[in-house]
């Protein structure tokens, strides 16, 4: 079946239904409930965000020629270089420390998988701003500023919950266990993002995609469905009221009548 019929005819199992067993899987591992073998199993976690990464993969699908794929190696890159200078030095980030295992380890200190957490956070970030603010957003300025906000709301609300579960630890922390460098190290690569997705994705095409595909930003449900039940569980509110907030951001798009998903645009 091809991804994008996949996404369309499983999109309310792959962005509530996953991202809801997922939740709760993690929460059940950190109050320890779990059998060790499935407690935080890193092959799960990632199969998971795979899952839920589906809707993402098949939107960018037709998009993804040879330029972009430089784009997406180019940040892959990035992704790695800046989380080992991270672990080892502190920068940009914040001196910190993975509580759990993530899966293979290269070097034995950054996770192979890193690129499927950080890209996609970053793209969906500039997906949302190009729905939104489809004329305003032909501004370079803009993009940069709306993007690199986007990326530091969703991170407000994924730190948090990922501290609480135990997924990473910072050594000292002002926000629910997280310091004020960590967010300044998100604008660096929330900026670097901007930049690299500006030079190598055709911004039409772009545009073009968001209006024929209606699960474009599924992905995004889903971070909002996970982390947001994360967040409530350990009475993170203000993470919590920040999920709603992207929640109705998305409702905004007008893309998520589940119930009469078959019937919307591909």
């Amino acid at each position: 079946m091809e991804p994008e019929k996949l996404v369309r005819k499983n999109r309310f199992t792959i962005s509530v239904i996953f991202p809801f067993v997922g939740g709760v899987t993690l929460l059940a591992s950190a109050e320890g409930l779990l059998p060790e073998m499935v407690s935080y199993n890193p092959f799960l976690i990632i199969f998971g965000t795979l899952v839920m990464r589906l809707p993402l993969v098949a939107g960018m699908r037709p998009l993804l020629g040879r330029k972009a794929f430089l784009g997406l190696g180019f940040l892959t890159f990035y992704s790695y270089f800046i989380e080992f200078v991270g672990v080892r030095t502190g920068f940009p980030y914040g001196d910190f420390e993975y509580g759990i295992d993530l899966g293979p380890m290269i070097l034995g200190e950054v996770p192979l998988g890193l690129p499927v957490f950080f890209i996609p956070l970053v793209v969906n970030a500039y997906l949302l701003v190009l729905l939104l603010f489809r004329e305003r957003s032909q501004s370079f300025f803009f993009r940069l500023l709306t993007v690199t906000g986007t990326v530091l709301l969703l991170d407000f609300v994924l730190d948090p919950a990922a501290v609480a579960i135990n997924f990473w630890s910072y050594s000292s922390g002002f926000y629910y266990g997280v310091p004020l460098s960590n967010y300044l190290g998100w604008v660096l690569s929330a900026s670097v993002a901007v930049l690299t997705l500006d030079m190598f994705l055709s911004r039409e095409g772009l545009y073009e995609r968001l209006e024929k595909c209606g699960f474009f930003l599924d992905d995004m449900v889903s971070f909002v469905f996970l982390w947001g039940l994360v967040n409530l569980y350990f009475l993170n509110l203000v993470p919590f009221v920040l999920s709603l907030f992207l929640g109705l951001a998305l409702w905004k798009t007008d893309r998520f009548d589940f119930v009469s998903a078959k019937d919307l645009p591909i």
